[in-house]
């Protein structure tokens, strides 16, 4: 089964994301596609469902790129299979996306993402500690392993007037970093998922 981009728009449309996500449509649809065919034989994704990758994934990238804070450059932080990274490159074009993944085989798809969909985006194949500090305007997180521990370094490469956004299931992580202040807004589509934004005080 493969996703359409009709698909891709009533999601959308449930998400009251339909402005944003229609015009490329067809290339989320790609992607979602891609991903499923990869995974396959390359686990990006414990997500094997057509419908619920467009929901857990596609429209969960939608929304951070609809809710994303004025920005030139943007972070994602450990991106694995792209989310949110690459719908954010497809619906805020404007903004440079640089997806860190350490993983070879994750970077290599990433990599392919980006040439099918002609995306300009970059990939670091690398650790992302490694960029230069203060050098994004946002900074994105992700179901990212031992997130918390990885709050302070997320935290150094945000530029200082710029934002820190975390896509998860718990309270902010008020704790892990102080001295930033957060914002917090529900996903319309998923009543356990939440977008934390966090600036510096």
């Amino acid at each position: 089964m493969t996703i359409t981009p009709a698909q891709v728009e009533d999601a959308a449309t449930r998400w009251g994301l339909a402005e944003i996500a229609a015009p490329v449509a067809d290339r989320l649809a790609a992607y979602g596609n891609l991903l499923l065919r990869w995974n396959t034989r390359l686990s990006l994704t414990a997500i094997r469902n057509p419908a619920e990758l467009i929901e857990r994934h596609l429209m969960e990238g939608v929304f951070a790129a609809a809710d994303h804070p004025e920005a030139a450059t943007a972070l994602d932080f450990g991106s694995g299979a792209g989310i949110p990274g690459i719908p954010i490159a497809l619906c805020r074009s404007s903004i440079h996306v640089t997806l860190a993944e350490s993983q070879r085989k994750k970077a290599a798809f990433l990599q392919e993402a980006l040439r099918t969909l002609q995306l300009g985006a970059t990939v670091h194949a690398s650790r992302a500690e490694l960029l230069p500090a203060g050098s994004f305007d946002v900074v994105w997180m992700r179901a990212v392993d031992k997130s918390i521990t990885m709050l302070p370094i997320a935290a150094s490469l945000v530029a200082s007037a710029g934002a820190l956004c975390l896509l998860g299931t718990s309270d902010p992580p008020a704790e892990a970093l102080s001295g930033w202040r957060w914002k917090t807004r529900s996903l319309p589509g998923a009543k356990d998922r939440v977008l934390h934004i966090s600036r510096r005080i």
